[in-house]
């Protein structure tokens, strides 16, 4: 075997590979535009929020109940050292909570001077879709998410309505907890 013979194989080897590879798509040609966020339900509505509005997200902790204050205020729980107010979304907005209790999650909300749980039916996880699904308008289950929902997306037969927490920490309801 001569010294060139190997060489010649790798020179045939980089000119097949080379054709393939422009055979390939150009991977901006098939580029999709896309969106993601954290996926969770409330009642039987399918919501979605940006990823960074949402902190982290915990199992339902203990909570410890808070004198005179409305019944969707769960009460504060330490985490980590730290005093998180529990909010029960499910209840502040009016809708029949889910049955299995045990999928309840908590939403943790962190932004400047805030911090906050909101509870919810059920958390799904990060979810992505196409940009192209997007739509001003949502059928909501309930009137009561209107102005925290900023339009939805499609994926599948699923209508994930778009949760806006800053519209929710604005909202001077919100901040109406004495009962």
């Amino acid at each position: 075997m001569s010294s060139a013979m190997p060489f010649d194989y790798l020179q045939n080897l980089a000119a097949r590979f080379q054709a393939g590879f422009s055979a390939l798509p150009s991977a901006r040609d098939n580029h999709v535009i896309t969106w993601s966020g954290i996926g969770f339900r409330i009642g039987e509505q399918y919501c979605v929020t940006a990823m960074d509005d949402i902190a982290e997200v915990l199992t339902e902790p203990a909570a410890t109940r808070l004198p005179g204050v409305k019944a969707w205020v769960r009460g504060v729980a330490n985490v980590r050292g730290r005093l998180l107010p529990l909010v029960d979304l499910t209840a502040f907005l009016g809708v029949r909570a889910g049955l299995d209790q045990r999928q309840r999650r908590v939403l943790v909300i962190e932004k400047g001077d805030i911090y906050l749980g909101l509870i919810v039916d059920d958390v799904f996880g990060m979810q992505h879709f196409d940009a192209e699904t997007y739509r001003l308008e949502s059928s909501l289950q309930s009137d009561s998410f209107a102005k925290y929902v900023q339009g939805s997306y499609q994926h599948g037969q699923r209508q994930w309505a778009v949760f806006r927490p800053a519209q929710l920490i604005e909202d001077n309801n919100f901040y109406t907890v004495a009962a």
